[in-house]
């Protein structure tokens, strides 16, 4: 049997503290098993290195890291990396030291010597750390002492990280517990104010101990049909954020003209908004880009009405740009603008704006599914704002002559 012409040189505590220090300073798995083994490396010989963790409750393992550094490192895909020693290891719950036959093939790397440890912490077992050499030499005992201890300290870091993902799954446990608190206040209050004043007004109008002349009876079907307007546009507005969510909105793509799509976006404004003044400034060539027409104008539409209302009066100026590879739409306002403390903020679900004057009412949807549809597109939407200024949302769009792939999810 081959032996070690010297012993390993890893008994040095220095070294023993740094394998220790990168359990537990290392960012994640890889860059933690990447300096382990360097550090090892650089004192115990081993030409491969392999990692493995049980995935119960199904049979067999996953190799979650192997490295080949020394020998036969070029063949690394034709090598055993040493599962079944590893599968042996798990079942017999202690080491295992193999060596190949005295007789053996020639060929180094046909006579790997190899060397197992359980990974396990207390009575929890993990997997399975495996060292291989081709050729020899041998392991020794100081050999199998130094390797019980690298498999000790992982060990240690694969309980830790996935303790920490636990610990991080639990918080977005947690988190989407408190964004579906949140979800069922908003919808119920948004919901509960248009069906008050329908139910209200309604329930006045009907009285027979009164009567109300016309003008009076005009204006309370007024409020109920802008009331129940408003909760329609909730409704819709919920489905699509549903949709998004679960990644069911049905987004067909055809060649859409952005000049034609805007200038009937602007004729349907003026329907609603007679006194708006809306410019468009179109410095494209007309070529067509691949869309969903009937989002894309959602999208200018929501932007249109949420500059009606956040910024009455004020002109808006819609330019679109063309670039090789992107067409940009900017539309804006010069309006009262939006402290940029909270521009980061405006795509998040049922995110409003604080302290706006009682009259303006919104959901806090719009903005999120103008983003969604965007990104659905393959696409960017972003937005600049200053107090006093105006606000400016910016669009971008790929001119690719194929639909996103990404939108056909």
């Amino acid at each position: 049997m081959e032996k070690m012409s010297k012993v390993s040189t890893c008994s040095d505590p220095e070294k023993l503290f740094a394998i220790s220090r990168v359990v537990i300073q290392a960012p994640d798995w890889k860059t933690a098993f990447d300096r382990i083994a360097h550090q090892v490396r650089s004192c115990f010989i081993f030409d491969n290195i392999a990692v493995y963790l049980s995935n119960e409750p199904d049979p067999g393992l996953d190799v979650l890291f192997a490295r080949a550094v020394g020998r036969g490192r070029n063949a690394a895909a034709e090598l055993s990396w040493g599962e079944a020693i590893a599968n042996r290891v798990l079942e017999e719950h202690q080491y295992i030291l193999q060596e190949p036959p005295p007789d053996g093939p020639d060929d180094r790397l046909q006579r790997p010597y190899l060397l197992a440890f359980p990974l396990h912490v207390g009575e929890k077992y993990l997997g399975a750390l495996v060292f291989i050499r081709f050729g020899g030499p041998a392991f020794v005992q100081e050999d199998v002492a130094l390797a019980e201890f690298i498999a000790n300290q992982v060990a240690l870091l694969v309980e830790r990280q996935k303790l920490q993902q636990e610990y991080r799954m639990l918080q977005d446990r947690h988190q989407q517990a408190l964004l579906q608190e949140d979800f069922v206040s908003t919808i119920t209050h948004e919901i509960r104010n248009p069906l008050g004043f329908i139910k209200g007004y309604t329930t006045t109008l009907l009285r027979s101990d009164t009567s109300w002349d016309a003008e009076t009876q005009r204006e309370f079907l007024e409020i109920i049909d802008r009331e129940t307007d408003h909760l329609q546009e909730l409704i819709e507005n919920l489905l699509d954020s549903a949709r998004l969510q679960a990644g069911l909105l049905d987004l067909k793509f055809q060649p859409v003209r952005l000049d034609a799509l805007i200038n009937d976006i602007i004729l349907r404004a003026h329907l609603h908004y007679p006194e708006l003044k809306i410019r468009l400034e179109d410095h494209s060539q007309g070529q067509p880009i691949q869309a969903n027409p009937r989002r894309l104008a959602q999208v200018f539409e929501n932007l249109i009405s949420n500059a009606v209302k956040y910024a009455p009066g004020s002109d808006i100026l819609i330019r679109v740009d063309e670039e090789p590879e992107t067409m940009w739409i900017r539309v804006q306002d010069f309006g009262p603008g939006i402290d940029p403390e909270y521009t980061t903020f405006l795509f998040n679900r049922f995110f409003r704006v604080p302290n706006q004057p009682p009259n303006v009412r919104g959901s806090g949807l719009g903005l999120y599914i103008c983003r969604q549809i965007i990104t659905a597109h393959a696409g960017s939407i972003t937005v600049e704002s200053e107090l006093n200024q105006g606000t400016t949302f910016k669009i971008g769009l790929p001119r690719a002559t194929d639909s996103p792939s990404a939108a056909q999810k």
